[in-house]
């Protein structure tokens, strides 16, 4: 007799606890609110399901939505049993030409207001940064027209921050807290804009989230120009960022370093960060005695390590052009050297050092003589009759030379760079500490871009990707929430470390998709006989997930199914 069993097997994951996030936020309402209903799946369940996937670095073509849906249980994805065969990808498509058409701006606003609120996200200090979304293909259909009446990013050739100009690119402004590096604010913009002409809408729109102006406004050195910097300071808002090297007073010091020593303050020791047996980490500032013209401070600041860096990297640079001046001279040796010519000669000792980078450290010195040749005053074969022509043929010789005088002086200045403020109540160590903030923003980029795999975007419509845009920046949201729930838990806990790593190795600072990987193989099995329930068998949590929910203060209830 032939059994008539059959065994479900549909997947949990971490489903559970990203619903528990998004909860919180009242993000599936929000959707709701703003979205058109109607249709067996609605809009906002469609891109529920789409930002669950985001979240869970799942992420696949389109096309193949609703075969991941179908593995999934359906009620974690806010679906009823069968719905997820009904996601396809012009559903889903049509789904994000609705999520553009609505007041996008209006939702961000409410998610981000929702963020602070519940989970008590401090804006006292708020860190901006750019980077660029390379994308693969033509896109001529993504050249800034307006969509339904709304205008689109342009996709264009710009300077691309993953050192790829040969590809299109949309431009990505980020603003986070640094409570946790918690995203608050986003901007797509098109693929040539300017990261300078950003911070003042970028500011202004961060005052009216934040309710007030004095919050520590933090940017790389693209913050520092004339009008930004006034318009910040006019109203009453505090800023730091980097001088950049163009800047007079960046020169002036370190020309007054030559001869001066500057009462520096020690600020950070701890152990080298990269090599365990390295030296320590030293941070000194010390205060320019000179401000801005502007009236802003100056605060300068060492760094051990990067002292190490810029010496090795100079070095490097040395002898990539030495190594190149010696194949230069080894050719102008040979009998068939063709560069007969001292503009030639010249031109290729300019190359070398350019593609070196030692212009400034490496000067060549280039010789020359004249090599007597003799040839026959007329063709043919030679003889004893036959007369020769001495006619002299120009040969060079190069020679590079460090310049040590200039090495010496930039060697005073190695591992040094200026910050650049208007924070006059704030202590050096206090800007410092706050500048050095700003590396955990570049983990949310790159966070966008390796785990929640932003590129290859699979879209040609340019409103479909800024749509796609919202969905990541809310799932990079919830990705920094749950991490933040789990290490706030650490420290009220006093718990040093999680072993979340491969061979239970300790983890001090879990990350989301750490946390996300421990719950994956969770899975809820359904036995049926000729369809109908027999058994439920709910997942088994480890010590290590229970620990988890616990310092989340979440049930391990969520795990368990109300439908029997």
């Amino acid at each position: 007799m032939t059994s008539a069993l059959t065994l479900e097997s549909r997947s949990l994951g971490g489903l559970p606890l990203v619903n528990a996030i998004l909860e919180r936020l009242q993000v599936d309402r929000l959707l709701a609110g703003a979205l058109p209903s109607g249709g067996r799946v609605s809009t906002a369940k469609a891109l529920g399901v789409l930002l669950r996937n985001i979240v869970l670095n799942d992420r696949q073509p389109i096309y193949t939505h609703a075969e991941w849906a179908g593995r999934v249980e359906p009620a974690l994805l806010g679906l009823a049993e069968g719905e997820a065969t009904c996601l396809n990808d012009d559903r889903v498509g049509r789904a994000l030409d609705r999520l553009f058409d609505a007041d996008r701006a209006a939702l961000l606003t409410n998610i981000v207001l929702r963020t602070i609120r519940e989970f008590a996200v401090a804006l006292d200090q708020l860190h901006n940064d750019s980077t660029t979304l390379t994308l693969t293909g033509e896109y001529r259909n993504a050249r800034g027209e307006e969509v339904r009446g709304k205008p689109t990013v342009r996709i264009t050739f710009g300077h691309n921050k993953d050192h790829r100009p040969d590809l299109q690119q949309l431009l990505f402004v980020l603003t986070v807290s640094a409570d946790g590096a918690v995203p608050i604010h986003y901007q797509a913009l098109d693929g040539n804009t300017s990261d300078s002409t950003t911070h003042i809408e970028t500011w202004q729109t961060l005052c009216r989230l934040a309710g007030r102006r004095d919050f520590l406004y933090v940017a790389d050195c693209k913050l520092c120009s004339k009008a930004t910097l006034a318009h910040i300071d006019k109203h009453e808002g505090r800023f730091i960022t980097v001088l950049p090297r163009n800047r007079r007073e960046d020169k002036w010091f370190r020309t007054y370093i030559q001869t001066h020593d500057p009462p520096w303050e020690e600020a950070v020791r701890r152990p080298n960060p990269r090599r365990r047996r390295g030296p320590e980490d030293v941070w000194k500032v010390v205060e320019a005695a000179v401000p801005s013209r502007e009236g802003y401070r100056i605060l300068w600041v060492w760094n051990s390590l990067m002292a190490e860096e810029d010496a090795g990297a100079r070095q490097a640079r040395i002898e990539q052009a030495y190594l190149g001046i010696e194949r230069l001279q080894t050719k102008l040796q040979g009998k068939r050297c063709r560069l007969r010519l001292r503009e030639r000669v010249e031109a290729a000792t300019r190359k070398i050092l350019k593609e070196s980078g030692a212009e400034r450290w490496v000067r060549c010195a280039i010789e020359q003589w004249l090599e007597p040749v003799y040839r026959q005053e007329k063709r043919g074969h030679p003889g004893p009759a036959t007369r020769y022509l001495r006619k002299p043929r120009p040969r060079f010789s190069v020679a590079a030379r460090v310049r040590d005088d200039v090495v010496a002086a930039d060697e005073r200045s190695d591992g040094m760079f200026p910050l650049i403020t208007n924070g006059t109540g704030l202590s050096l160590p206090q800007i410092l500490a706050a500048y050095k903030f700003q590396p955990k923003l570049e983990k949310r980029h790159q966070q966008l871009k390796s785990v929640q795999h932003l590129a290859p975007v699979w879209l040609k419509n340019g409103s479909r990707i800024e749509a796609l845009l919202f969905l990541y920046f809310v799932a990079l949201l919830v990705h920094a929430l749950l991490e933040r729930e789990v290490r706030q838990g650490m420290v009220r806990d006093k718990l040093p470390q999680l072993p979340l790593y491969p061979e239970e190795r300790e983890c001090r600072a879990p990350s989301t998709e750490r946390i996300l990987e421990t719950f994956a193989p969770l899975q809820r099995h359904r036995l049926r006989d000729q369809g109908r329930l027999v058994q439920t068998f709910e997942p088994e949590l480890t010590d290590l997930q229970q620990q988890i929910l616990a310092l989340m203060r979440l049930p391990a209830s969520i795990f368990r199914s109300t439908a029997r």
